[in-house]
């Protein structure tokens, strides 16, 4: 039997199509690894709790009056998560491959390592590019010229990593994807909780580089893999707008004044650009950007 404990923590909305998909996929994920659960619902209106307590009746769950968003759903099941164990943070809409819970906590024994993720394939099985750079002006003028997935094929012109090469052995990465992501005790003990005031996006990487100011490394492995199934904010102008403002408070809180205008204006004219080619989520986003010069992304209830 592996020493590790390991507490799975997922935040649900509305999640009753998705949530017994997740927690059937993690008895053979996690493997010999001790682990429970411990699930926060942001006041659901269906029966993804009643779902939930089916599949599981030993989870712990933890019920908020509100859609209170997803890092303060993270924060209100680690307080009620034993103390001392690693932490698997998922989305509910993932499906883990058989043993890749456990091969992501293997990846935390070697020194250094906070953060371990997976590699991320879509509905259709494909590659997820889910891979980050830390954010530059450089980065977000070269996508809003270049486009995403081309600029990303270049590591000082895009944020993303669009090569598949990269994808195919284990590397430290800067950050990755928060749809899932195992964090080792020490590093959860340091960094502490999760942002609120990101209420959705940019949270996760919020956390990888405290993590990496804390000192911790964070491991991408290849060989643990998980199915997504979200990819909600492409195609959702509330979304979007949320996920491009809270890029640049993030940004804005390491970086000067002088740099952070430079980064908001590359982010503008990338969203401008879309925007002039039709592209509604682009639109709601320059909406915001052009509205008011201090930024705050939208809090619908609307949204998980």
């Amino acid at each position: 039997m592996s020493p590790e404990r390991v507490t799975v923590v997922t935040v649900t909305w509305n999640s009753q199509p998705v949530i017994g998909g997740f927690l059937g996929s993690l008895f053979s994920a996690m493997g010999k690894v001790s682990w429970k659960l411990v699930l926060a619902d942001n006041d659901s209106h269906d029966s993804t709790v009643e779902v939930a307590r089916t599949v599981m009746p030993e989870a712990r769950i933890v019920r908020l009056s509100r859609n209170a968003g997803y890092a303060a759903g993270i924060n209100a099941a680690l307080e009620a998560a034993d103390p001392g164990t690693h932490l698997l943070v998922s989305n509910p809409d993932v499906r883990l491959d058989a043993g890749s819970g456990e091969r992501l906590v293997e990846a935390l024994r070697d020194p250094g390592v906070g953060i371990a993720v997976p590699q991320l394939r879509d509905a259709a099985g494909r590659l997820v590019f889910s891979i980050r750079r830390d954010a530059t002006v450089l980065r977000a003028l070269g996508e809003a010229l270049l486009g995403g997935d081309r600029a990303g094929r270049w590591a000082p012109f895009g944020e993303t990593v669009t090569r598949t090469e990269p994808y195919a052995g284990a590397a430290d990465v800067d950050w990755a994807s928060g749809a899932v992501m195992v964090v080792s005790r020490e590093c959860a003990e340091r960094v502490g909780k999760w942002d609120e005031t990101m209420w959705l996006y940019s949270e996760e990487t919020d956390y990888c580089l405290r993590a990496r100011e804390a000192g911790f490394r964070i491991r991408y492995v290849p060989d643990a893999r998980a199915l997504h199934l979200g990819g909600e904010s492409g195609g959702n102008p509330m979304l979007w707008t949320a996920l491009t403002v809270n890029r640049i408070r993030l940004f804005e809180r390491r970086h000067s004044r002088l740099h952070t205008a430079a980064f908001r204006s590359a982010v503008t004219l990338n969203e401008a650009l879309r925007a002039l080619a039709g592209r509604s989520t682009s639109k709601a986003a320059l909406r915001a950007l052009t509205h008011s010069r201090r930024l705050a992304p939208p809090r619908p209830q609307t949204a998980d």
